[in-house]
């Protein structure tokens, strides 16, 4: 997987997940490949989080990536870890640049018109849009992806069982970040693949 492109492409739902304990991690990685979700986002947002990535990429099937990445230094961490994509809240230049120059797929967050210049700026047309709901939700996306037709999105930031079908019937939608497929804490392996199957299945 080289292309961020084909990383969105791979499941309709990209799990973000936050790890409080590295055990949990590769329970929780199996169960959602198990369920058809490979494409797993680790945020960095607890101490546990480059080691579950390291646990994590061990389970057979999974492309595991780390999320919430913000700066240059937390790039270089999540690419030593063994992060396979990177997504971050949003886009500066220099974490950009730093991101192309390594070579490894990157989703950077927008909100709005010029977030996506300074992207296209760069070279890139693959996006996440956070907050989504907050953002103005599907109206605003809708709104936004009119003047750049060659971009995609993922929405993230609100997403749920409940409107993930609605927002990945938008064409330029490939697909969402969703948190309520991973909840933190032990995991119940039959339960988390259950419910990324039903996951897959909003995307059909």
């Amino acid at each position: 997987m080289s292309q961020i492109s084909d990383i969105m492409q791979t499941a309709p739902v990209i799990p973000v997940i936050v790890v409080d304990e590295v055990a949990h991690a590769q329970p929780l990685a199996r169960a959602l490949v198990a369920g058809g979700l490979r494409v797993l986002e680790v945020t960095l947002r607890t101490p546990a989080a480059l080691e579950a990535i390291r646990e994590m990429r061990k389970v057979e099937g999974a492309i595991v990536g780390a999320g919430t990445v913000t700066n240059q230094q937390e790039l270089a961490d999540a690419i030593a870890a063994g992060s396979e994509f990177i997504v971050s809240p949003g886009l500066t230049e220099p974490l950009g640049k730093a991101a192309i120059r390594e070579g490894i797929p990157f989703l950077p967050g927008i909100a709005n018109a010029s977030d996506i210049m300074r992207g296209l700026d760069l070279g890139l047309t693959h996006f996440k849009f956070f907050p989504a709901m907050a953002a103005g939700g599907l109206p605003a996306l809708k709104a936004l992806a009119a003047p750049f037709s060659q971009c995609r999105f993922c929405p993230t930031g609100g997403i749920s069982e409940s409107n993930a079908a609605e927002w990945l019937a938008f064409d330029p939608v490939l697909c969402v970040g969703g948190s309520w497929v991973a909840s933190r804490g032990p995991i119940d392996e039959a339960a988390v693949e259950e419910i990324a199957r039903k996951a897959v299945q909003l995307g059909q």
